[in-house]
């Protein structure tokens, strides 16, 4: 914002002392914003690196972290069908604390393998119990729920599944690795 000086003449009319005239203006100055197309994404990134895309390990197929899942109508479609989905072994590789009002929502990123032989790097964003999150620890195999025909890194844990479907399941991706 510059600001040019004239004697003589006035801010207003009918006044006529030796006030200061400013170019642009004072109040509701606008400044120019590169920035207007920004998504919901990249907002996060700024306001959580630790969430951006990069951190945890994904592609642009990754949508991102909802701020609040229960407002947001995509996450709650996606947890949805991931509860029906197919199921995958999961290998925790981290996790970080999103919030912890009342009960802690994290996010845990796995690396996971289908019974297809197929890995990726899966994302759940997770309500945990304070006892379930103290049991978390990097290396611990979980069963994951994932949605094949999207593929977006976003999985769930299958809390529902069956130990006898997730042992065969085990064995399934086992016999694979050796083949």
């Amino acid at each position: 914002m510059t600001a040019t000086y004239h004697r003589g003449q006035s801010e207003a009319p009918g006044r006529d002392s030796g006030t200061v005239v400013r170019e642009g203006r004072m109040f509701g100055w606008k400044k120019k914003r590169h920035d207007s197309k920004m998504t919901l994404d990249d907002v996060m990134s700024k306001l959580r690196p630790d969430l951006s895309r990069e951190s945890l390990g994904v592609g642009p197929d990754f949508p991102g972290v909802a701020p609040n899942p229960l407002l947001s109508s995509g996450a709650r479609k996606r947890n949805a069908e991931l509860r029906t989905a197919a199921l995958a072994l999961g290998v925790l590789v981290d996790w970080r604390e999103v919030s912890s009002d009342g009960s802690p929502r994290v996010v845990l990123m796995f690396d996971v393998e289908t019974a297809d032989g197929i890995s990726f790097r899966g994302i759940a964003d997770e309500d945990l119990t304070i006892t379930e999150l103290t049991r978390l620890a990097p290396g611990q195999t979980l069963p994951v729920r994932y949605r094949p025909a999207v593929m977006d890194h976003y999985v769930a844990l299958a809390r529902d599944a069956d130990p006898a479907h997730v042992q065969q399941l085990s064995d399934e991706i086992a016999s694979g690795k050796r083949t």
